[in-house]
Parts: C-alpha cells; structure tokens; sequence
C-alpha cells in the first residue's frame, strides 16, 4: 500500500505540475488572442507531438516531454534592420548563422498575417501583459491551491476540547513516563478537570484555542487561576494551580527551548480549523519572497548543490529541486502515515509552491524567460519616449534576433543547472521526513 501511496503522490505531482504549465500558457494563450495576435500553436510539453487538433487558426497540442510549454506567435521578432541584414556576425559564425535561423523560422510565423496581427507589432502595454499574462496565472493557481489548503481544509489546531488528563506531575528530566506512589497528582486531576471538557477561559480571558490557555497557565505558575469548563452543556468553574515544572517550549521566534514555566498536566483535541480566506493570498505573499531569496541566489544554491552532490554531503532542506524532487517528495507526502487530510494539504502545499516558482522564476528578465521578452518591450518603449522626448523619428523595433545568441547561452546554463539538479535528486536526495 505504501508503494502505490508513493506512485500516487508521484502521478497527482506530475498531472499537476501540466495543469499548471498548460495554465501558464492560457495565461499568454488569452490576452494575445485577445489583442489580435496570429497565434499558432498552443502546445504543452517539448518534442515529438503526441497528439494535436486545429481549432480555427491555431494547433492545439501536446508533445512527449511534459517538462513546460509554448504559444506560437506571429512576428515575435521584427523584421530585421537593413544593417542587421549585412552584418549580425559579431558572435562568429555559429552564432551568425543561429541568427539568421531564428530569422528565417520568424518570417516564416509571418507569411499571410496582417501587420497589425504580428506580436511585435502591438504597443508596448499590450506585449507586456501578455508575457506577464503566464506567470500570473501560476501566481494565481497558487493563491487557489493555498486557499483551499488552509480555509477549505483548515490547520490542524490544538482545540479547546479536552483529549486526557494526567494522573500525576512527572519530573521534566525524568524518562519515567508511569506514576508512582510518590508523584503528586496533576493540577489538572486534582481541579477535576475530564476529558471532554471544553475550556471557555482562563482566568477571566477567553480563549480560541488550547494554544492561548497554555500560554497563560505557563505564565501562572504555582498561581489559583480558574478556569472554567463546559461539560455537558453547563459551564463549571474549576480551581486549578498551575505546578512549576521544567518543559521544552516554543518561543515566539519558532525556537524550541527549555524553561521552567506552569503545567497542569492536560492535552487538548486536535481539529481542522478552516482559516479566514484571505489566508491563501497571505501565505503566497511570504512564500514569494522566499522563492525570490532562493532565486536571487540559484547559481550560489547550485554550486552548494552540486559540491554536495560530489561528496556526499548533507544538502539545503530549503534549496532548489528539480521535478525529480519533486516528485519524490510527492511521494513521501502521499505515503506517510498519517491522516489522508493531511497528506491532501501537503500536496496541495507542494504544488502552490511550484507554481510561485514558475511565477518567479519566469520573471527573471533573461530571454527565453517571460521577463526576457518584457525587458525587450521596456526597453523598446523607452526609446520610443526618448525619440518623441528630442523630437526624434520613430526607432526601429528592438531586434530581438540578434539577442539569440545570448538566448542560446541561458538555455546550456539552464539545462546545465538542470541536469545537476537532476543527478543530486536522484543520487543525494532532500527528503521532509528525514
């Protein structure tokens, strides 16, 4: 059962992460159908066609290589500068004749579209919001599967509800786990307080959760506080004196330390407590901007990753991942022991997190990335405000097919950071459980 478990969590990672690429893509796909554009193809995946069907103008498809996705526009470059048309053989002649490639392949995307229907043709804004159009939908598939995680499924919380009580007060350092003769009996027990009992305040303050009467009875040690209780539908005031004992406690940072605070000796009822819903876009704010700390610094990670690799060290808990990861995580999610509402949240969780990773990543503004493609149109409308600012004729547009070259440079980077991902997954894994 474990095994299938795993394989499970394996095929929810991999169907979710080409729902999330085949969103991504309608995220471009939309508003460039939207303003005009001759879009040729919608594919998901790389490589061999698996199967396709034309709608209209436009291919629908999918290829054998689930690893991302495109749309075809017409005229995503410009129609080359007479000079480039010379030259354009500054990178030698791999590079020359890449460009003249990435030309000719363009012109073909141009061949019967009107002008006004050619990507490059469209003003500033508009490419704009269609190379964003993509990594906000991940941005907001994100904010989708984080809502559900916390306020469709809630957080496990500790309630108010009483699950046990303990007999006696066992020393903190002691591994004794059974009463004796000589162990005081419990605050708790000796208050009266049963299991089933339903905390309603603690000393005259009203609590949510158990974690609120906690606090307060740590804070009140060797103090009458009294608590008040209903049970069986009436309310009852219990005197109970919290006892002075050595216990580890998290402190307000999430560090775990040892302190001498009050206890009575009581456990509360875990439940599923659905948050408010703007829960979903409040984690997806704080996990952006760990996602951005880890992409500010992906070729320092990669290298420690890699050194890693190599010597078998212990690897960042917290460093990039390949889908290989991933998806061994998903397992690991899918097939621990525990309650299926938590493996659900987890994997939820898990994909929200690929998903602000596409959002991010996508928006480094290196071609072929989205953020490539927006830089060129910034850069674009600023020489056209520059012009019209001095009174000066209209520029050509940015000729994009001479930054090919360099597009060629950040894809080996990519696939080389890639593969090295790849082999650490496999040969060094992260694993959450240990």
């Amino acid at each position: 059962m474990t095994v299938i478990a795993f394989l499970v969590g394996v095929v929810v990672l991999v169907v979710g992460l080409a729902v999330s690429i085949a969103l991504h893509e309608l995220g471009h796909l939309l508003p460039a159908k939207k303003f005009g554009v001759h879009v040729g193809q919608y594919m998901i995946g790389f490589g061999p066609t698996l199967w396709s069907r034309r709608r209209g103008e436009t291919e629908y498809g999918v290829k054998a290589i689930p690893l991302g996705g495109y749309i075809s526009m017409s005229g995503m470059y410009p129609p080359s500068p007479s000079r480039a048309g010379r030259s354009g053989r500054a990178g030698g002649g791999f590079f020359a004749t890449m460009v003249q490639d990435a030309r000719a392949a363009n012109a073909e995307t141009m061949t019967d579209v009107a002008e006004d229907r050619l990507f490059y043709h469209l003003p500033v804004y508009k490419r704009i919001i269609i190379m964003l159009g993509g990594p906000v939908m991940n941005l907001l598939l994100a904010v989708v599967l984080f809502t559900i995680m916390l306020s469709g499924i809630g957080v496990q919380t500790a309630t108010t509800t009483i699950a046990g009580v303990s007999e006696c007060i066992v020393a903190g350092a002691s591994a004794e786990t059974e009463c004796s003769a000589d162990d005081p009996p419990s605050p708790a027990a000796a208050g009266g307080i049963l299991p089933g009992d339903v905390i309603v305040s603690v000393d005259g303050t009203e609590v949510a959760d158990f974690a609120e009467a906690s606090q307060i009875i740590q804070d009140s040690p060797g103090r009458q506080l009294a608590i008040v209780v209903e049970r069986d539908g009436t309310e009852q005031t219990l005197q109970v004196t919290p006892a002075l004992t050595e216990r580890e406690i998290v402190t307000a940072d999430g560090e775990v330390v040892t302190a001498e605070v009050g206890m009575v000796g009581m456990t509360a009822q875990s439940a599923y407590v659905p948050q408010p819903l703007w829960a979903g876009a409040e984690m997806t704010v704080d996990s952006v901007q760990r996602v951005v700390g880890v992409v500010v610094q992906l070729p320092v990670r990669v290298y420690d990753t890699a050194i890693a690799l190599f010597t078998g060290g212990e690897r960042d808990p917290d460093g990039p991942l390949s889908v290989v990861g991933a998806g061994r995580i998903a397992g690991e999610v899918a097939s621990v022991d525990a309650p299926v509402l938590n493996r659900v949240a987890g994997l939820l969780g898990l994909l929200a997190s690929l998903n602000l990773a596409l959002f991010v990543f996508n928006l480094i503004p290196l071609l072929p990335l989205d953020g490539g493609h927006v830089a060129v149109a910034l850069w674009d409308g600023l020489k056209r405000v520059w012009a019209r600012v001095f009174r000066r004729p209209p520029p050509h547009p940015v000729d994009t097919a001479r930054l090919v070259p360099a597009t060629f440079v950040v894809v080996v980077l990519l696939i080389g950071m890639g593969a090295i991902l790849i082999l650490a997954d496999l040969f060094n894994p992260i694993s959450v459980f240990g």
